[in-house]
């Protein structure tokens, strides 16, 4: 018999989380982390237009990550899971920082903000780093809220962000697109 993938026990707008807590689908902790499940998914997109392969291989890295932290973000922090769930590392955040100075080395600086935008690829990593920084203000808004979130979570997802932002503008210098510079109405 083939596996069913609906089991009908969230019709009533609740669910439960790892360790068997039920909340409201409406709950921050679900928001938080279906927020991190849609970055993952952009995340995926933004693989699917990269050529390079190392940088390919970086962005499964970022996806394996986001799936920890998805999975941590989902456990109710009062109960022990039944199953162990991967840690975030302090290396993790490093490995990000060593990519960006990479491609920062590659760039030139830049000289005015700039708009997404100028080339499809440029745009999904701009569209996932906004999903990355809603992703971070839920997890602040959960730590307002005296809820358990993982610093190193925070940090993390933080410095995602930033290196989205560095890799569209790297990708943007590979393609020989030029960076869109905001001019602001005087």
């Amino acid at each position: 018999m083939a596996y069913k993938i609906y089991t009908k026990t969230g019709d009533l707008g609740k669910t439960s989380l790892i360790g068997g807590t039920k909340v409201p689908k409406s709950h921050i902790r679900i928001e938080t982390y279906g927020t991190v499940d849609e970055l993952n998914s952009y995340v995926g997109l933004v693989t699917d237009h990269v050529a390079d392969v190392h940088t390919k291989a970086v962005l499964k890295e970022v996806q394996d990550r986001l799936f920890t932290i998805g999975s941590s973000l989902a456990c109710d922090p009062e109960k022990e899971p039944k199953m162990k769930i991967p840690d975030l590392k302090e290396s993790d955040v490093e490995l990000l920082e060593k990519e960006m100075d990479k491609m920062n080395e590659a760039i030139p600086p830049m000289k005015f903000f700039v708009l997404p935008g100028g080339h499809v690829s440029v745009s999904t990593m701009h569209v996932a780093r906004c999903v990355c920084r809603r992703c971070e203000r839920l997890c602040v808004h959960m730590q307002q809220e005296d809820m358990f979130v993982e610093p190193l979570v925070i940090k993390y997802i933080n410095r995602l962000s930033d290196y989205l932002f560095v890799l569209a503008r790297f990708t943007g210098h590979q393609l020989g697109i030029d960076e869109i510079p905001w001019k602001p109405r005087v």
